[in-house]
């Protein structure tokens, strides 16, 4: 008798990009792992050439690169900001960066990110505009990298930390940010690196607390007690990441005190998960305590550090305010030198919180998410007839500090979409970027009355574009187990891209002070903050 062997049926054919790239990394993982270290070089290069081309222009001094370049070239030289001259900003730009007296100036933020930006002027000359701001072109850059490596630490996905990273290399606000001699894109650059070392401890975190827990067990039941865990180094990374944040703007100790909190709570829920009976007070009065031990002291030593040029000079603003007057009772012990900064700080603690001088391009915290008044950093004009400008209205060359408001809109939408996501499935995922936004936006709205700019949300901006990844990787996820619209949810995915694309390419011109037609310039005024 024959027997006819059975024709196996053949594999489901993959119905979409996602399936197909899936199928073939399952296939080849060399090829995966290529992907991996391949995909975010190609996004970060994307990002240099956008954020580097053309830096020095506009040859001009831009918005606040009056205080920080000037300030950022004293500190450097003299080991604190200086005063200047009037009219310092045109003979600085004419090369004559040697103006400034030896008077201590008095400045409102720490000095790193001022040293950052300094750096690059030592290098290649003080009165360069493409050296003033090189620091943040670069800073920009590893922006883009950073955010690569926490999307593809909380995702595990090359696709969705690509999605992400690339989003934020052609994005307007990232850009712009990246080509202007300001602090912000350090601020963001060191927040980023804080929450990268949180999602690389809370992957050890668990594994190691699970283990150690186990052990625990014996025949009356779950411990009562879990583990203290002082072995955390990335947590003492997150420390000095946050305090160098911190060391930039003193925004970033909103920064250091959130993920100070999500510690204890994700490890109250870890505990309660590994059975640990008394879970909450074993959160938060035993490992809360080593927890505060590994992150905030190297925060404070890395703060107090930035302030090495002050300390080992005697011009510094109010650098001997309390030899006249020092303290006495319980904080006489404290170094007269440490002294006069505490007092240093309270007149800069002073200064900001009563900032409320009006200002043209001034947005509050509360109009951030619906992008009613971004930020123009420069604008310049060209008459018709000169050079190349044919318009009969003339041409301008704009720096305008605008987020491709597709993006942005859509990142907002998906902030709060991922709020509901979180709530519905606990994924920890999700409560780190959350937490992110908390920590970047919420603390601005304790402000009305300030006076701060749209351009600030560069630092909430990674944050909006990972909620915006989730949203989308949840959507093709819902998609495939319901067995339906799985190419509909990828050709919207794939339809949304190519807007951002033609978006991007519609707004560099104004993104990289482009001359540009008076009507092309025109067609960018969507709503009557705009530009």
């Amino acid at each position: 008798m024959t027997t006819t062997a059975e024709v196996p049926a053949p594999a489901a054919r993959a119905t979409t990009l996602l399936d197909r790239w899936h199928a073939r990394a399952t296939a080849d993982p060399a090829l995966a792992r290529r992907a991996a270290w391949i995909a975010p070089l190609v996004i970060t290069l994307l990002a240099a050439v956008l954020r580097m081309w053309n830096l020095a222009h506009p040859h001009a001094v831009v918005f606040d690169e009056t205080y920080y370049v000037k300030d950022a070239w004293s500190q450097w030289v003299l080991g604190y900001a200086a005063t200047w001259p009037d009219g310092a900003d045109e003979r600085f730009l004419a090369g004559e960066t040697d103006i400034f007296t030896t008077t201590g100036s008095f400045v409102v933020h720490p000095p790193l990110g001022k040293y950052l930006i300094a750096l690059p002027m030592a290098l290649f000359g003080a009165d360069s505009t493409f050296a003033w701001r090189l620091g943040t072109a670069i800073a920009g850059t590893a922006c883009v990298l950073v955010l690569y490596l926490v999307a593809r630490s909380l995702t595990r996905s090359t696709v969705f930390a690509s999605l992400a990273s690339g989003l934020l290399a052609i994005d307007g606000l990232g850009i712009v940010m990246s080509r202007v001699a300001l602090l912000d894109i350090f601020l963001t650059l060191f927040t980023l690196l804080a929450f990268w070392f949180v999602v690389l401890d809370r992957r050890r975190h668990r594994i190691v607390l699970a283990e150690r827990t186990a052990a625990r067990w014996d025949d009356a039941g779950a411990p009562a007690w879990g583990p203290v865990l002082w072995n955390r180094p990335w947590v003492v990374a997150a420390g000095a990441a946050a305090g160098a944040a911190t060391a930039v703007k003193w925004s970033g100790v909103w920064v250091l005190a959130t993920i100070g909190i999500y510690l204890v709570v994700s490890d109250a829920l870890a505990r309660r998960r590994a059975g640990i009976l008394f879970w909450p007070a074993d959160a938060a009065a035993r490992q809360g305590v080593v927890s505060f031990l590994l992150l905030v002291p190297v925060a404070l030593g890395v703060y107090l550090a930035s302030w090495a040029g002050w300390f080992a000079t005697d011009g510094g603003y109010d650098r001997h305010a309390a030899d006249a007057a020092p303290a006495t009772g319980i904080w006489s012990w404290v170094p007269l030198s440490l002294q006069s900064l505490w007092r240093y700080h309270e007149s800069m603690y002073g200064s900001t919180a009563a900032m409320s001088t009006p200002h043209a391009y001034a947005s509050p915290a509360a109009q951030w998410p619906l992008l009613l008044r971004p930020t123009s950093m420069y604008a310049g004009s060209t008459p018709a007839g000169t050079g190349s400008c044919t318009d009969p209205n003339g041409c301008w060359e704009i720096l305008y500090s605008m987020p491709n408001p597709v993006v942005w809109w859509a990142g907002v939408a998906a902030a709060l979409y991922l709020v509901y996501l979180f709530v519905r499935t606990r994924d920890g995922a999700y409560a780190i970027v959350l937490t992110g936004i908390v920590a970047t936006y919420t603390p601005w709205l304790l402000f009305p009355e300030r006076t701060i700019f749209q351009f600030y949300t560069v630092l909430i901006q990674p944050f909006l574009l990972l909620a915006l990844v989730f949203v989308i990787r949840s959507a093709v996820r819902s998609a495939r187990e319901a067995g339906s619209r799985v190419r509909t949810v990828e050709g919207a995915v794939i339809g949304f891209l190519a807007l951002v694309v033609v978006l991007a390419v519609f707004w560099f011109p104004l993104w990289s002070a482009i001359s540009v037609p008076y009507e092309y310039y025109r067609l960018h005024n969507w709503l009557p903050g705009w530009v």
